[in-house]
């Protein structure tokens, strides 16, 4: 008990070396705190003084939307005026108030307000979202000193800067803390930064001594302390400032800060001051403001509306001269209008003003050109598409009871046009857990259960080696001697693909244990007591067992030890050691004990290790060491690290087993595991001792050179290694990820993965998602070693890494191997540079130029400038991916978000435009959905475009016909129920419900999903081919109709039709063509499709009848027009039908002679479906499917390609060896 509560026992600092540690003789000197960027001052304990300028900081509540109450009206209405069709009906329903107008005001407001007011309510939802998510974050609870020494319970929001925080074991931190001491004596806190870097291996902290003492409650009653620090800033790994306390000034640096968003971990609280509040954090630096995104087609709309537009402006203006000319010349003849007695608007007299009038009349009657239900429909399409997206059972996680949702439905169909994949790795693409799964010691492998990387390729290589017979037909060889020989590689192979898929079969009959996956009875129950080298075994588990800093805790329930260690890799090592009758139980200052199980009958001794030393990891040393003293006295350094470090210590008898351990990790890198070596050393005591004076020299020096002396004594001790064996962890990824990247890759996607993690992590992963594979050539970045920051050692720097740029681009142009794949991976420091002006550019050609992409070590805003500079610099569609919020910024810079509905909170999925439970259903998305909604939205506003050319033209025609007169040709009913009525419903089946292929197909038929980024289906040419069908059947419509009617018969008793027939007549062949068209156009029919199109021609007639019984007040000219005047009339039915077929039949030319001699990708596999040839003939099926995968050379396919290529090789050379040999 020390000063009123229990003090952990441990000083944690006494087990590391290098990164806690400080000598308590030293006092650095503060740090100069001069010029810009260094004038924040923060008063501990005192945050009253923070209200006042000029120290008023922003309080620590945050916002994420991209509204507020006072400006979601001006910026909605912004966003929804950023259509330029909407500024054209604004403009149209202001002038419609004008007695000029042909139309009333109440028709032009109501559709432009209802469409507005849509689109703002949808945004305004969309946004709510994300509000919720704030208020909840903002209330979140933490104990904050209020006075004297207590503590109470105070929201997120109401913290202010200088306030003292108690922040408890598993809790959040609310704001950039100062840490001021822990529940350990020496101030050892440990932190989870997942939600910042990625990384899940925990960060061990550490206060200052001198405040030490601030280790309970009451002490804060009189404390206050002065900090003077750098200003907000995004750097994650950096901190300069200086706490003034008791007089003293001591400097501060990032290991005494604790980020907002980090979480605590095995420490039961620590108390702190908030710096850095809400959105000065640095978690929220890193953040991007919310973006208005539109998607590549909406943008690409705007430009055919301009198009539109300026045909509209042109039309009108020919009108109006055309007006001008009769009002000038003709009017005054035609005594019957009364020239003496006219309005201004036709006052020959005033040519000008009648001609901006009617200008004015032509800008409104043509404004049917330009379809403002267009949006409506798109809207309302978008709407149900992101329905049909939640509710697709396909992408429901059972495990957490996660649908997928669509946040926003305004990219649906950019969802078909990505061209690049941003993802993150940590909770995307792995599942933060790891599993033993195989080990190599003294030269033998153990562990038969397969990776899932060999699980996914195995598959893979079963069906491929199916078809490899008749590709190798091509080699000179008599071809009983070539069957023997490919059958003998084949067998070869499937002996090793039975043993990979057999190895799963029994998984689900044998308890689960969380981290170990590993399965040979040859090391388990105590059997390896019977294996020929049993003493190097026992070596073996001992290092697993010893050889970590993990903390122990047992669960009461189930009476087994859990660990809390800093990786997970380490924690697997440790359930493993378990596992493996070797189990770390207990841990003191100084002594490490193990219960060692040598029988099956589960009898343990308990051995006791004293702990003498501890040469920590460090990303720069790539091991890490224990050297202890067991029960006999014998003195051992234990040590584990990456192969390569390993190798070059060992000493020339402890590489007996060096040929055999290094043939198994090259199997195990292929499998897409992590792997460590691990190694031994026997020492003297007099060697010990020496060593251990020189040792504590080092730990004890003052001076900047401390830790390198500490590196190269600990190097001296660190040589002569004997190498037991190695070790082989699977990161776990999430079910289904290499299939996904797999299929992503055969339908043309590139993949780049953005990682807090340390290089060899991400490379790991890599394998593990076969982003890399074996034979990949490699091109690793880096950034040379430097301290100094002076300007010409960064110029220095930047040339180094721009000379590694160009070589590696030299090296992709002069590779002559078309089958050669490069990797390109660069860390966060060389980012710093590569991501400026003046190069980013040569990085971004290098990076395209590779097959895969791995950044690592990069922070949230480094994230967010790849994505910006891939999405700008290639111009392209990009998603990005993640789980987290260190993903946010990343997810919102690119063109399409997707969230990870993970364990580390929601803020990835509140930023998201898309959200799943899982990477593997980014493939459903995208190959799926993505393909429906890209080409049924550009269908769909093609079909839009020309329908309303179709139908506004006529009115142009008739205008022309009539001396520009300004009289519309149809009924005002007609017009309005046009768009509404007779051609909306089918326009949304086809956007709802159209499909090329059936979803099975498209994930079979990967290579489809290519006519997204292409944009085959919303090109210039198919939007103009679209327009110019509009003008066609517009001129049909008018021109044949007014021919057959001119001076024809129309009624028995020789009455001509009147304009009110023609009127009708030509509107019925308009609804005929346009609804026959839509039919033409769809491959997919369902009764919904039906109903809506013959439904809508339907609606037309039974519309005309109801309209024309009502009373000739109402009715007007129509007054019965189909009882008594059209349909006793066979030119009007025989009219109808000629205009309708004329009309449609030369896009069904077109369509017929495309699928004929030029059929596109979709138009064959419709016909291998609609005569069942996938059923009748599969090997034409499989054929055809092995034809749509894109060339790619990541993923398992490529994998297993590149195998296939080896084996062929292999016998090819084996085959020639035959035939030479006999002469």
């Amino acid at each position: 008990m020390t000063r009123g509560r229990i003090r952990a026992r441990l000083r944690r600092s006494h087990l590391y070396t290098f990164s806690c540690l400080k000598p308590s003789t030293v006092e650095e000197a503060p740090h100069p705190l001069q010029g810009p960027g260094f004038s924040r001052t923060v008063y501990c304990n005192q945050p009253l003084l923070h209200e006042k300028k000029p120290l008023y900081y922003c309080r620590n509540d945050i916002s994420t939307t991209k509204y507020n109450v006072l400006t979601f009206f001006p910026k909605a209405l912004f966003e929804q005026f950023r259509r330029v069709a909407n500024i054209y009906f604004l403009l149209a329903a202001c002038l419609s108030a004008s007695p000029i107008s042909p139309f009333s005001p109440l028709s032009m407001i109501a559709p432009l307000a209802f469409v507005v007011g849509l689109s703002m309510a949808k945004e305004a939802l969309e946004d709510s979202r994300r509000f919720v998510q704030d208020v909840k974050v903002n209330r979140r609870k933490v104990n904050r000193h209020k006075s004297d020494g207590a503590f109470g319970p105070r929201s997120w929001q109401s913290i202010m800067v200088g306030d003292v925080l108690k922040v408890k074991k598993d809790q959040f931190f609310p704001a950039d803390l100062l840490l001021l001491s822990s529940s350990y004596e020496d101030g050892i806190c440990y932190v989870e930064t997942m939600n910042l870097d990625g990384e899940t291996n925990l960060k061990v902290k550490r206060s200052l001594e001198a405040t030490l003492n601030l280790d309970n409650d009451e002490v804060f009653k009189d404390f206050a302390g002065t900090i003077r620090c750098e200003d907000p800033n995004p750097n994650l790994y950096t901190f300069v400032g200086n706490l003034e306390y008791e007089r003293q000034i001591y400097p501060l640096d990032p290991s005494q800060i604790l980020l907002r968003d980090s979480k605590l971990r095995n420490t039961e609280y620590i108390y702190g001051v908030a710096i850095f509040t809400g959105h000065d954090s640095k978690v929220m630096q890193n953040s991007t403001k919310s973006p208005s995104k539109r998607s590549t087609i909406e943008k690409k709309m705007d430009y055919i509306i301009y198009t539109l537009f300026t045909v509209l402006i042109l039309i009108s203006v020919i009108s109006s001269i055309g007006f001008v000319i009769k009002t000038k010349y003709q009017t005054p003849t035609w005594w019957y209008l009364r020239p003496d007695n006219i309005e201004y608007q036709y006052d020959p007299k005033k040519v000008g003003v009648a001609g901006m009038s009617h200008l004015v009349t032509a800008l409104i009657l043509y404004g049917y050109l330009i379809p403002i239900s267009l949006y409506v429909s798109i809207e309302v399409v978008k709407v149900l598409q992101a329905t049909f997206i939640n509710q697709d059972i396909q992408m429901y996680d059972e495990e957490t009871g996660t649908p997928a949702d669509a946040r926003t439905s305004n990219l649906n169909e950019e969802l078909g046009q990505v061209d690049t994949i941003l993802s993150d790795k940590t909770g995307t693409l792995t599942c933060n857990q790891m599993d033993f799964l195989k080990c190599s010691i003294a030269g033998t492998a153990y562990g038969v259960r397969s990776s899932e990387v060999e699980l996914a390729a195995a598959k893979q290589m079963a069906s491929d080696l199916e078809d490899q017979d008749s590709d190798l037909s091509n080699f000179p060889l008599p071809k009983a001697k070539m069957q023997v020989s490919w059958d003998n590689v084949k067998k070869d192979e499937e002996i090793g693909l039975d043993a990979v898929v057999t190895s799963k079969g029994d998984d689900d009959q044998k308890r689960a244990i969380k981290g170990f996956g590993f399965e040979d009875d040859r090391l388990m129950n105590c059997n390896w007591l019977k294996e020929p080298n049993a003493d190097d075994l026992l070596m073996f588990f001992r290092i697993l067992a010893v050889c970590h800093t993990a903390i122990p805790e047992l669960n009461e329930e189930t009476g087994v030890f859990t660990y809390e260690a800093e990786s997970p890799d380490e924690g697997a090592f440790l359930v493993a050691a378990r596992e493996f009758g070797f189990e770390f139980c207990r841990r003191t200052q100084s002594s490490i004990f193990i219960h060692e199980r040598f029988s099956a009958s589960r009898q343990v001794v308990e051995r006791e290790y004293k702990l003498l030393n501890l040469l920590d990891f460090t990303s720069k040393r790539k091991r890490m060491s224990v050297i202890v003293r067991d029960e006999e006295g014998s003195i051992f350094l234990m040590c584990k690290g990456a192969d390569s470090i390993i190798f070059d210590r060992m000493s020339k008898n402890g590489k007996m087993y060096l040929e055999a351990t290094t043939k198994h990790l090259n199997e195990y890198g292929e499998a897409g595991l992590r792997t460590l070596a691990l190694a031994y050393r026997k020492l003297d005591e007099q060697e010990y001792s020496a060593w251990n004076n020189e040792f504590h020299k080092a730990k004890s020096a003052v001076g900047a050179d401390r830790d390198s002396m500490l590196e190269r004594v600990s190097d001296m001790m660190e040589r002569e290694l004997i190498l037991v064996g190695a070790t082989a962890v699977e990161d776990k990824l999430q079910k289904g990820v290499p299939q996904c990247i797999d299929n992503l890759a055969q339908a043309g996607l590139k993949i780049w993965v953005l990682t807090g993690d340390k290089m060899e992590t991400a490379i790991n992963i890599g394998f593990a998602c076969s982003l890399l594979r074996q034979g990949m050539k490699q091109i690793c970045i880096t950034t040379p070693v430097s301290d100094s920051v002076a300007s010409d050692v960064k110029q220095a720097i930047k040339d180094n890494i721009s000379n590694q740029l160009t070589n590696a681009s030299q090296m992709i142009k002069l590779e002559k191997d078309p089958h050669a794949a490069f990797a390109l991976i660069i860390d966060g420091k060389t980012l710093t540079y590569t991501l400026e002006d003046d190069m980013k550019h040569q990085f971004l050609a290098l990076a395209v130029d590779c097959a895969s992409v791995i950044c690592c070590r990069v922070s949230p805003k480094q994230k967010a400038l790849v994505t910006r500079l891939v999405k700008q610099g290639t111009g392209k569609t990009t998603l990005a991916i993640g789980d987290g919020a260190n993903d946010v910024g990343m997810i919102q810079e690119a063109d399409i978000g997707v969230g990870i509905s993970g364990v580390e909170g929601m803020q990835a999925v509140m930023a998201s435009d898309f959200a799943v439970a899982q990477f593997r259903f980014l493939e459903r998305l995208l190959v799926v959905h993505g393909h429906w909604c890209y080409k049924r939205i550009a269908q769909m506003i093609c079909y839009f475009f020309y329908k309303n050319i179709a139908f506004g033209l006529t009115i142009f025609y008739f205008e022309a016909f009539t001396g520009f007169s300004g009289q519309s040709v149809y009924d005002d009913w007609y017009m309005i129920l046009f768009n509404v009525v007779l051609t909306s419903l089918p326009v949304i089946s086809l956007g709802v419900f159209e499909q090329d292929v059936p979803s099975e197909v498209c994930l079979q038929f990967p290579a489809l999903y290519q006519q997204g980024p292409k944009n085959l289906f919303f090109d210039w040419y198919r939007i103009l081919g679209w327009m110019g069908n509009g003008l066609y059947s517009s001129l049909i419509i008018f021109f044949l109709i007014v021919t057959i009617f001119y001076d024809q018969a129309f009624r028995a008793d020789g009455q001509i039709a009147d304009m009110a027939v023609v009127g009708t007549t030509m509107f019925t062949c308009i609804v005929w063509a346009v609804n026959c068209q839509i039919a033409l156009t769809m491959s997919h029919f369902t009764w919904i499709q039906h109903l809506f199109v013959w439904g809508s021609i339907a609606t037309w007639y039974i519309f005309l009848l109801l309209y024309g019984m009502l009373s000739p007040e109402y009715s007007k000219s129509a007054y019965q027009i189909l009882a008594e005047a059209l349909s006793p009339a066979p030119i009007y039915w025989i009219t109808t039908l000629l205009v309708s077929v004329t009309c449609n039949l030369p896009y069904f030319v077109h369509i017929s002679y495309q699928r004929c001699f030029y059929p596109m990708d979709h138009h064959i596999i419709q016909e291998i479906k609609y005569y069942k040839k996938d059923i009748e003939d599969q090997h034409m099926w499989t054929r055809e499917r092995s034809k749509a995968r894109q060339e790619t050379k990541i993923g398992f396919t490529a994998r297993v390609e590149a195998k296939i290529r080896q084996l062929k090789g292999r016998l090819q050379k084996k085959q020639t060896m035959t035939i030479s040999a006999p002469s």
